[in-house]
């Protein structure tokens, strides 16, 4: 394999792995540290994961007009 297309192989991936993380929203959490990083400073303290995995969702089911919940 040559070095040209190991690289573009090596970008594909890249790619598809941003693309994914994208579509599913995986990257959320990512941008919200990166904006409190930005906003509140390098020592702003940020919630785990997992807490700001639950309150999204406890937002979304929240509201009524997002259609979280089927019933």
């Amino acid at each position: 394999m040559s070095p040209a297309r190991g690289s573009g192989l090596l970008r594909a991936g890249r790619w598809a792995r941003w693309y994914v993380r994208e579509l599913t929203d995986e990257s959320a959490y990512d941008r919200y540290v990166a904006h409190v990083r930005r906003h509140e400073g390098p020592e702003a303290p940020v919630p785990s994961r997992r807490e700001f995995e639950r309150r999204r969702t406890d937002a979304r089911e929240a509201d009524p007009r997002e259609g979280f919940r089927c019933c």
